[in-house]
């Protein structure tokens, strides 16, 4: 089993200086550095993310608390009594009536490695901002000299709230709206020093409720199988020790696992989780055939090392479950684990699997009884669904394919496709089955450019069979009209063939296709996101719309660009890397004095252990863009559905914002290149703006060549597209030959005399700094 190293939330230790006089207040976060989770004391702050949304500017933290949501502060343990501190201080808006509670973890000293948890609650809020201070002895039980962390919770309302101005006070007044209740003490055993400052549910100290804890909900197939993260955004997998993992079957929130025998197995990481006195065991539903078995292992570590750990293993005999092909919930209790230390919880593994198996969303569970760990899942917000007229066009019909022969259409120009399809063409039709969402069918309108001009207003016309789950997609040949020159297509739209479908023909108006039609080159069927079979007939252009048919409202598909439009200049658009070649590059780039963009994954931003969040950060500051990537780099255009597209444009937006300082963005770059339809129309949605979907027409191959034993043909690749024009790069950080190239590639790109510059400056784009 592969052993990842824990990632510490701690910061570098803060100490206290205050005296005992206590000439003034201790702040303890006044939320100037929540960007980078760290408190006024340079400790660890977060949500974990309990929240639908979270974010600090002008020294006031904004959000909006989901349901058993929470806020902490750490810091080193502070003797406050000591040091004449006699209360605990802070700004609030919340709810008019709303209330809220708030938790001292304390010690029976700051030496000690334990600690106990006592509560207070703040009711009858006004609505308006208000300071509360609430003296030390109000917390019942507490030891006021040994304080470590502050925790927030029992939010009243799911609706706005604001914090500022965290604060140890001396000698404060209590506040008009002083806390009317107070909790007792509750004892816990979680080691602060070993384990990541975390949620009270988390580490063990109870808040006074206790909620599942998630593990993994099977929301996504790339963040499993790709960036091998669960729920939790710790690591997760098979090792390649399976046939298969597949998420969404055999429905949502549902993996499918599939072993290759019984030495298969499949293993998910915790962060150290202390289940003591807190949660039971494990729980999660599982559909098996009569008859299947396989074992649980679950780990526990002294150091929190996962590479460290005690292992200790059931089987499916053991725990008393019996499978019959129908999906029940079924419990993992812990005191079935003998010698299992519950206050380090670091992995569980599944092996020896008899039969392939499906499991539902997997977590914690509270107290000794298993119940299911709930999934809030949210419906996708429908684009406008209005129709338009569809007046008659005054040009001629145009037959284009009626696919009678195998290698040309109806206007004698080719048509083909893509390597991996399947893929028959005769007898008047052509027989299409695509597994992957990258592959495409073309047919083309000429060898060169076609002015197209004069069918505005006519009518692309396709007679099809089968599915309709493909793009459309209408291609614009470059300036010059000249295939040898980079990028050929320069561009295209790309329309929902199902939006548009009734009955077996598919009616697209041409002025739904956004660009210059006087150089229109070719139609694409692309974007399969089913491996469905569909049949086409007939493409051709009409002028008309059969009587009744209703044609959708054109949605927002953003611009699609292949190469820069500022003239004589020149981009270097890097993707996603690994943190050890930052420096290098960054170096570099400052040597050669130029502006990149970086595309950056979103999930490798939380995940500590990555360090992405900090280079990228560094390379922010140093005046490189920072653009979107999607949150677990799958093939956007091959997600099953809008519900799932959606998620990985909102937790990428969302974590590029919280962690570059409300960062916005319209540049997206689709990972592989998969581009389509639905993911062009639901990014525009979730931007609520248009946005610029960055491809490129320089591809150093370094995914081909990177790690062969001819690393050298990625330059040779660079200078073959800059010779044909190319002026925006793909290229990634992953790989010290790439890195090490990095400096020729821009060299090479310097004496084509163009001035080298951002994606964002490159398009002319208003916002963009100035060069």
């Amino acid at each position: 089993m592969r052993g990842f190293p824990l990632i510490s939330g701690l910061l570098a230790a803060f100490s206290s200086e205050a005296s005992a006089a206590c000439s003034s207040a201790l702040t303890i976060d006044n939320f100037s550095k929540y960007s980078s989770n760290t408190n006024s004391l340079g400790q660890w702050t977060s949500d974990n993310s309990s929240m639908q949304s979270i974010s600090a500017a002008s020294g006031i933290l904004s959000f909006t608390p989901k349901a058993n949501a929470y806020f902490y502060e750490t810091f080193t343990c502070q003797a406050t009594s000591g040091n004449g501190y006699n209360s605990v201080q802070f700004t609030v808006k919340g709810p008019k009536g709303g209330s809220l509670n708030l938790e001292l973890q304390i010690k029976t000293s700051c030496s000690a490695t334990t600690y106990s948890s006592a509560y207070t609650s703040v009711t009858a809020l006004t609505g308006d901002t208000q300071t509360i201070t609430l003296p030390l002895s109000q917390f019942s039980g507490a030891n006021a000299n040994a304080i470590s962390r502050l925790v927030w919770s029992g939010f009243s309302s799911n609706t706005a709230w604001q914090l500022s101005n965290v604060q140890f006070v001396c000698g404060g007044a209590v506040s008009s709206t002083a806390p009317s209740a107070t909790k007792d003490a509750v004892s816990s055993t979680s080691s602060a020093a070993s384990q990541k400052p975390g949620t009270p549910s988390k580490d063990g100290t109870s808040l006074g409720t206790c909620s599942n804890l998630l593990i993994d909900d099977w929301v996504s197939q790339s963040r499993l199988t790709f960036l091998f993260y669960n729920a939790m955004l710790e690591p997760s997998s098979d090792d390649t020790s399976m046939s298969s993992l597949i998420v969404g079957s055999p429905s949502p929130n549902r993996v499918t696992i599939n072993p290759k025998d019984t030495s298969s197995y499949f293993y998910s990481q915790f962060e150290c989780v202390n289940a003591r006195n807190v949660y039971g065991g494990i729980s999660l539903k599982i559909n098996a055939p009569k008859g299947t078995t396989f074992s649980v292992e679950l780990d526990s570590s002294a150091t929190c090392d996962p590479t460290k750990a005690v292992q200790v293993t059931v089987t499916t005999a053991d725990l008393g479950w019996t499978f019959d092909g129908a999906e029940k919930l079924y419990s993992i209790p812990f005191d079935k684990f003998s010698g299992l230390d519950t206050s380090k919880l670091t992995t569980i593994l599944f092996g020896g699997f008899t039969n392939s198996v499906s499991f539902g969303p997997m977590g914690f569970y509270c107290g000794s009884t298993g119940t299911e760990v709930s999934i809030t899942t949210k419906s996708a917000v429908a684009g406008p669904t209005s129709t338009v007229a569809a007046p008659s066009g005054t040009a001629a019909a145009l037959v284009i394919d009626k696919f009678a022969k195998a290698d040309s259409n109806a206007l004698g120009f080719w048509h083909g496709y893509d390597e991996g399809m399947k893929v028959t063409i005769g007898g008047s039709k052509a027989t299409i089955v695509s597994s992957d969402a990258d592959y495409s069918f073309y047919t083309q309108l000429s060898a060169s450019c076609t002015d197209m001009t004069k069918y505005k207003g006519s009518y692309l016309h396709i007679a099809y069979s089968g599915s309709t789950a493909f793009t459309v997609a209408l291609q614009q040949h470059n300036s010059k009209c000249d295939d040898s020159i980079a990028p050929y297509p320069e561009t295209w739209d790309s329309l929902e063939a199902t939006r548009y479908a009734k009955n077996g023909h598919i009616y697209m108006p041409i002025s739904h296709f956004n660009i210059q039609l006087a150089r229109t080159v070719s139609i694409a069927i692309k974007g399969f996101y089913k491996s469905d079979q569909v049949v086409l007939s007939t493409i051709e252009i009409v002028p008309s719309v059969p009587s009744g048919y209703s044609i959708p409202n054109k949605l927002e598909s953003g611009d699609l660009v292949f190469a820069c439009k500022r003239p004589n200049s020149f981009a270097f658009a890097i993707d996603d890397g690994s943190p050890e070649y930052a420096q290098q590059v960054l170096k570099i780039v400052k040597e050669e004095n130029i502006k990149v963009t970086f595309f950056t994954v979103g999930a490798p931003l939380i995940d500590a252990s990555t360090n992405l969040t900090n280079v990228y950060r560094e390379m922010e500051a140093a005046g490189h863009q920072i653009a979107l990537h999607s949150y677990t780099h799958p093939k956007m255009e091959g997600l099953p559905d809008y519900a799932a597209i959606d998620w990985e444009y909102k937790q990428d937006i969302d974590t590029v914002a919280k962690q570059f300082d409300g960062l916005h963005t319209n540049y997206f770059r689709p990972p592989f290149g998969t581009e389509g339809a639905r993911m062009r129309q639901r990014l525009a949605q979730t931007l609520s703006t248009k946005p610029t979907v960055t491809m490129w027409s320089v591809d150093v191959e370094d995914w081909l060549w990177a790690q062969t034993d001819t690393p050298e043909e990625q330059l040779k690749a660079f200078e073959r597209d800059v010779n044909k024009g190319g002026n925006l790069v793909v290229m990634h950080y992953l790989y010290p030959s790439t890195v090490g190239y990095l400096q020729q590639f821009i060299q090479m790109a310097k004496k084509t005399g163009k001035q080298l510059m951002r994606v964002d400056q490159c398009m002319d784009d208003p916002n963009a700094p100035a060069l």
